[in-house]
Order: C-alpha cells, then structure tokens, then sequence
C-alpha cells in the first residue's frame, strides 16, 4: 500500500518510516501540516496516517480541508488527546479511526490494514433529472423547466420509480410491489388513477410528454426526441 504520514516528531516519525517499509509499505512523509495538505490533496494514497498536533496546519484542519475537496482516502488520527471529547471531534472532522499516543506499532498496523480493506465509499444520489425534468430526494420537490410541482406523496413515490428507471418499461406489477408494496393483485385502478394524475401535473401545458403508456406493457418515462 503507499501511505501517507503527517508527523512532525523526527523519532517518531523516522521509527513509523521504517516499520511500515518493513510491513511492505510504501511511505510519503510530511513533517509539517502545510507539506501534509499539499500531499493529502494532490496525491493519491491507500491510508493517511495523520497526527492531530503539527506545526503551520493542524490535523484537523488539514482533514476538514481534505474532506470539503472531496477526497475520501481513510484517515488514521494519532494524538496524545485521548479524552472522548478529542476522540469525537477527530471523528467529526472527517478521521475515519484515532489512536492514541503511546501505542504500540503492531495495533497502528493492524488499524491502518483494516481501513485499506474497507469498501470505498459510494456517493449518494440525492437528484434525479431527465431532460427539464428534475426531482430532488433531499428536498422532496419536483420542477419541470425551474416550475415548482406540487406532488402528493405517492405521487412522489411513483415518479422516483420511473425517474430511476427512466427509459425503460415499467410495468403494472413492479409498480405495485415497488411503490406500493403490493405482492398482490388489488383488482382496481389504483396505478392507472396515480398515473393519470401524475401525468395531468408534469405533462399537461408543457409542451412534450415525458410519460408514456406501452399498450400491453406498462408505462416509460423519457425524454422527448
């Protein structure tokens, strides 16, 4: 793996260098937080091993500044701070696992594979647009050409699903099961009365339909031609 340690304690550091090189590990050091950032932000590493206390930037600035760019690689905290109080605030600020100075080497090791190992983070989608069509899922509204929609809750819940599955057919029964957790029949009109209604509110007066009905199929959502 190729490491990232911001430490500025020469025997300390000196001492890190060595053990993880002889771990198999490949070592970019920075002895001050300014050096840090530069190489946090501008390189790519496995794990940053980061001390909390280093001259010019500290730790957790250098970690909010990461965190804010957009790079998510684990960050291991070492500090001489072990109340819960320091503990919860390295965490906020972005830290992924906090060690407590003195530790022993064999625990760091152990603590920096396991952050190597976990899954990278996925982004969350919290939009969804097709064509003037826009749905925000953090907001829970909807505007088609920068025009607020007022939809009811269901009707949110159906758009969703066919935004997602936008240019794809849908059909009857995987909207049932999906919006309306039905794993059966109802034996009434519930989706064709939702839809018709969700159709009057983004398609009536506005020029191009995005919904459409597939005679023997189900229903797609796509952008116009």
């Amino acid at each position: 793996m190729k490491l990232l340690l911001v430490e500025d304690d020469k025997e300390a550091a000196a001492y890190l260098r060595r053990a993880l090189s002889e771990a198999g590990h490949t070592i970019d050091h920075a002895a001050s937080g300014r050096e840090g950032l530069l190489l946090a932000a501008g390189e790519t590493y496995d794990v940053i091993v980061l001390d909390r206390m280093v001259p010019e930037i500290d730790g957790l600035a250098i970690l909010r500044t990461i965190r804010a760019s957009g790079v998510k690689t684990p960050v291991l905290l070492l500090t001489a701070m072990g109340g819960i109080d320091d503990r919860v605030e390295g965490l906020e600020a972005g830290g992924d696992d906090y060690l407590v100075k003195p530790f022993a080497f064999a625990e760091l090791l152990a603590r920096v594979n396991a952050l190597a190992r976990r899954p990278p983070t996925q982004e969350v989608q919290t939009a969804l647009t097709v064509a003037d069509l826009s749905l925000d899922l953090l907001k829970r509204t909807v505007t088609r050409r920068g025009v607020r929609i007022d939809l009811q809750p269901r009707e949110f819940q159906l758009l969703e699903y066919l935004m997602r599955h936008a240019g794809r057919v849908v059909t009857r029964t995987m909207l049932l099961e999906s919006v309306w957790d039905f794993h059966f029949d109802p034996k009434t009109n519930i989706v064709e009365t939702h839809m018709s209604r969700l159709r009057g509110k983004l398609d009536r007066g506005k020029g191009s339909d995005l919904i459409h009905t597939v005679r023997g199929a189900g229903y797609v959502l796509r952008a116009p031609d």
